[in-house]
């Protein structure tokens, strides 16, 4: 099955190191923190599109694809254009850039940032059709309208971003499924456990050192835990259920951070103006599912949107010699694995019929993932596909390699990679 009309690959970008929340990089925004980002590819090559992507909205920009290149000095000949879709922001991005190339375009730059601690404050819809008349009508009144608002008035993000329908955080969610499928506590710390171990492993033997541009601020990211242990893991208290049935903790979930990345999505001709030692691999093929949460689970479509994509291309499980899995959430990761394993749910939940075998775990996330390393919204999916890519660059040729992630509102995007 052929999914574009030409082959394209996803070249290994760069990225800022992922800062804590509150912490080095909290003086930015996602433009600042993106130009030198924006900078750095560019340097490397000239692309023919730039999309970007941020998830957490400002008042102060209404295309950040745009306003990071211009902002970063950059040939404003390039046209630029931004992206969203939650925690796969910059995964669609790829899959639209990918769909523009051609004729005149072979090179695309894509990616996102996130500043996670800063986020917006805005008004509710009352407040603010009150305030913006009296700016209107009388400006002194405005102010003193502005300095008498109450909490009521505000759209605050106090409750982790909570999904704006249903009102609940995807920690909320998440905690709600892995209970619903009987998934222990100790799991969970194993998988984060491993997620530090993984990433600390990958900078200490240089892995990261050709994807991450050192800032003034930060050189290297912050969340990656050498010091952590199974018994530091157990004594947290739990983060969203405190009922005493809760087991997501802030050690088994992803945390608040600053980052942004970006990665190269190319034709043929597009690669070759890039250096010849980038590693790269043929985006074949993806799949985006949305599945009703009320019945699946918040982030449970990767299981959906994976085995729809192998089932294509005739794959089993065992043919994936990597998988590359956003961990939102230690149970996430956890529960749409025992999802793919459960016998009947890709034929009775996905709709496909084929057998895939056993899940190779083993394979999963071998420089960490975003547990460790961090997970600024719509940086995360440039940082996935950049990591995978380079560790699938180090396999065999035909080597194939899945890049998941999941989204807020239901969504699971899924990326099928070939080495050349």
């Amino acid at each position: 099955m052929q999914r574009l009309a030409r082959k394209t690959y996803i070249a290994a970008g760069l990225r800022t190191p992922f800062g804590r929340g509150g912490g080095a990089l909290a003086n930015h925004d996602a433009i600042s923190l993106s130009v030198p980002l924006a900078r750095a590819m560019a340097d490397i090559a000239r692309p023919d599109l730039f999309v970007w992507g941020t998830v957490i909205p400002s008042l102060g920009w209404s295309n950040i694809g745009r306003e990071v290149w211009l902002d970063a000095g950059l040939d404003p000949t390039v046209p630029g254009f931004s992206a969203v879709l939650a925690c796969s922001t910059s995964m669609v991005a790829a899959f639209a850039a990918a769909g523009m190339l051609g004729g005149s375009a072979e090179l695309a730059l894509v990616g996102g940032a996130e500043v996670m601690s800063n986020p917006s404050i805005g008004l509710k819809l009352d407040a603010s059709k009150r305030v913006t008349k009296l700016f209107r009508t009388n400006p002194a009144d405005a102010i003193a309208a502005l300095k008498a608002l109450t909490a009521d008035d505000l759209t605050l993000p106090t409750k982790g971003w909570a999904n704006r329908i249903t009102g609940r955080t995807m920690g909320d969610h998440m905690e709600e499924t892995a209970q619903a499928w009987g998934l222990t506590r100790e799991a969970q710390d194993d998988w984060a456990l491993k997620s530090h171990q993984r990433a600390i492993a990958g900078w200490e033997n240089g892995f990261f050192d050709d994807l991450v541009i050192a800032l003034p601020e930060l050189a290297r990211d912050a969340n990656p835990r050498a010091d952590t242990s199974a018994g530091k893991l157990a004594s947290l208290a739990p983060a969203f259920d405190k009922s005493g049935k809760g087991s997501l903790t802030a050690g088994n979930s992803s945390p608040i951070t600053d980052g942004a990345a970006a990665v190269w999505v190319a034709t043929e001709a597009g690669l070759a103006k890039l250096p010849k030692d980038t590693p790269h691999a043929e985006l074949v093929d993806h799949e985006i599912a949305a599945v009703d949460h009320h019945v699946d689970g918040l982030l449970m479509a990767p299981s959906f949107a994976i085995p729809r994509l192998l089932a294509r291309h005739g794959l089993r499980y065992g043919d994936v010699a990597l998988w590359e899995i956003h961990e939102a959430f230690a149970a996430q990761v956890l529960t749409n694995i025992a999802a793919l394993e459960k016998p009947g749910w890709t034929r009775e939940r996905a709709g496909v019929d084929f057998d895939f075998g056993a899940f190779p775990r083993d394979r999963v996330n071998p420089n960490g993932g975003s547990i460790a390393i961090g997970h600024p919204f719509a940086a995360t999916g440039a940082r996935d596909l950049s990591q995978a890519v380079k560790e699938l660059w180090a396999m065999a040729s035909g080597s194939w390699a899945i890049v998941s992630v999941c989204a807020d509102g239901g969504h699971g995007t899924v990326a099928l990679l070939r080495r050349p």
